[in-house]
């Protein structure tokens, strides 16, 4: 009796210690799903090289099959409720695809706002871990980040000063962007980026307001003539967030040792490096711009003042809606500038950077 029973605890024992070896031994493939073109800076330098990165990390054992271009149907609106539902796996989205849905990073889109993108990335991180932690609860959040200084790209008219913008039908990526060009004194049309091309070729708008990264992938440059972009010493006129998020379900399916791959490619460094690299992608956006004989025009620190006094009423408004909606307006613009001079001081410093616990 004895014998039989420690036969029956020995298999027992052998067909667990199995059945964990071969839970830590599983092959998983992930689906990342985007809006990106396959040609775009963000696709090849950005998601491609992220995912080479958790496979070769991984020992192999996460494998990605990657369709750029909405290759899986929908559109670029639906991305974020697809990696929700489990339609994919991963995902690269604009917050502001969806008006109003994630109301406290908006902060980030306000006019002005913005350094430079691995600065601000970092400072978006940290924001949302600190003042906003459930704003993407529906998602394993892996990367938070903006893009580089917005550029105002028009078809057939050049903006030097703010009384430029007046009457020009212009597209507008976000809830606040399209506020700000309204405030200007343009018609804002919202539209998804890959729409840009079409809109732009058919008169729909005169232009719109985009990074120089993505003028080549949209051939924007090969659309509009005219390019009017910021002094830095007046500070840009806006940027875009993005999240990269991963359906919950599926990274709490992961055994421990693949969710690690996936935490050490998340976070604060992976946000900055993303907020870098697409910043680092606008050098040959202007160069084909350049090449195309187009006229830039830099608006000049002191213009570029007149463009903040008429968009600073965007930000009493939103700390009004903030307010409406049961937070603290006020500390949360404070906050999100107080990171970004934090994480702006620090990258011109030098200074080690230190994330803040993940919640």
């Amino acid at each position: 009796m004895i014998r039989r029973t420690l036969i029956k605890t020995g298999l027992a024992t052998a067909l667990a210690a199995a059945a964990v070896t071969s839970f830590a031994q599983q092959t998983v493939t992930l689906k990342f799903h985007t809006f990106m073109a396959p040609q775009s800076g963000v696709w090849l330098n950005m998601h491609k090289p992220w995912m080479a990165k958790v496979e070769k990390e991984s020992g192999g054992r996460i494998k990605f099959e990657a369709y750029p271009a909405m290759q899986l149907g929908g559109t670029p609106v639906q991305l974020y409720d697809q990696v929700k539902d489990g339609v994919v796996d991963v995902v690269w989205t604009l917050p502001g695809n969806t008006a109003g849905r994630f109301p406290r990073v908006e902060v980030f889109e306000l006019p002005f706002m913005m350094t430079n993108a691995e600065a601000t990335s970092r400072a978006y991180w940290e924001y949302v871990q600190t003042q906003a932690p459930d704003e993407f609860k529906d998602v394993q959040v892996i990367a938070l980040h903006v893009h580089g200084p917005g550029v105002i790209h028009t078809v057939d008219k050049p903006i030097k000063t703010v009384d430029d913008v007046k009457g020009l039908k212009l597209r507008a990526p976000t809830r606040q962007v399209t506020k700000l060009l309204g405030t200007l004194g343009a018609t804002p049309v919202g539209m998804p980026l890959p729409a840009i091309t079409d809109a732009m070729s058919k008169g729909t708008i005169n232009g719109g307001v985009i990074p120089w990264e993505v003028v080549q992938p949209t051939k924007v440059h090969e659309l509009a003539k005219y390019h009017a972009e910021f002094d830095p010493a007046g500070g840009s006129l806006y940027t875009t967030t993005f999240v990269m998020a991963m359906n919950k379900a599926k990274y709490n399916s992961l055994p421990p040792d693949l969710k690690k791959v996936i935490d050490n490619n998340s976070g604060i460094e992976t946000s900055a490096w993303l907020g870098k690299v697409q910043q680092d992608n606008d050098i040959p956006g202007r160069a084909a711009a350049v090449e195309r004989k187009n006229n830039i025009f830099t608006v000049s620190a002191e213009e570029a003042q007149n463009f903040r006094r008429k968009s600073r009423a965007l930000e009493v408004e939103w700390v009004q809606d903030m307010n409406k909606r049961g937070y603290d307006g006020t500390k949360l613009i404070n906050t999100a500038r107080d990171l970004i001079e934090k994480h702006t001081k620090a990258q011109q410093s030098g200074a080690p950077k230190k994330a803040p616990a993940k919640k």
